[in-house]
């Protein structure tokens, strides 16, 4: 299957492309699995860092379709990580449902960036969903030792078990359910945020959500906020 316009695009960006194999799958939740896979030497080309995400290549209907997922445990020594999917409706969670060792997949990395701020914040808040989860992890891992306000927004209950690497004695996790088409997750964030930002100079925003959360999220932090551009990195993850 080729890549259809989508692909010569990422070419043309000098997105490079590879081929991932399948070595294990887990049952993380019902609605929640993690595939194993190696990274067909990607790593040793790319290099790795927090948040690094790659575009997935899936046959939807006989047309190329591409989403991103964000690198669960990558090890550049082994040539290894995961993925995990959010299982909803769709060619992406179909495939990872029927996913079994020894299946290929096609992934183009292009257009994954992340740098830590620095000087680090003294402030994190970190704002997402069941489907970045595994950016929200790799989040905290990559900045530790700062304190975090946490709101993860679950569309099943079976949300409560996602692994989330959150340390109780630094990080503080708010959970909400989704309503309203994330109506809910934006009310309690405004209401929330400008109590804890106590130090907006220091302070760090991290937003991925559906589309129109992380938009309306975004505009909340920067306009009324007055956080500066560069202490506020969003992406919309989903489309509702």
């Amino acid at each position: 299957m080729g890549h259809g316009w989508e692909g010569v695009v990422l070419k043309l960006m000098r997105g490079k492309d590879f081929e991932f194999t399948v070595t294990a799958v887990e049952e993380v939740t019902d609605h929640y699995r993690r595939v194993r896979f190696t990274d067909g030497g990607m790593l040793a080309a790319t290099g790795v860092h927090p948040t690094m995400w790659v575009r997935i290549w899936f046959d939807d209907a006989g047309r190329p379709h591409q989403r991103a997922y964000t690198l669960v445990d990558p090890d550049a020594a082994g040539g290894t990580f995961s993925l995990e999917f959010a299982l909803h409706d769709g060619c992406a969670s179909d495939w990872a449902r029927k996913a079994a060792p020894g299946d290929t997949v096609q992934a183009t990395v292009q257009g994954s960036a992340f740098t830590a701020p620095d000087p680090l914040p003294r402030q994190l808040f970190v704002v997402g969903d069941s489907a970045s989860v595994p950016a929200v992890n790799s989040l905290l891992t990559a900045l530790p030792e700062v304190p975090a306000t946490v709101w993860l927004e679950s569309r099943h209950d079976s949300d409560e078990d996602l692994p989330l690497r959150a340390d109780p004695e630094r990080h503080t996790v708010r959970r909400l359910p989704r309503r309203d088409a994330g109506a809910h997750l934006v009310a309690e964030v405004r209401e929330a945020l400008p109590a804890l930002l106590t130090d907006p100079a220091g302070a760090y925003v991290w937003i991925a959500c559906d589309t129109a959360t992380t938009r309306a999220l975004t505009q909340f932090a920067r306009k009324d906020l007055a956080l500066p551009k560069q202490r506020v990195n969003a992406l919309g993850y989903w489309r509702p």
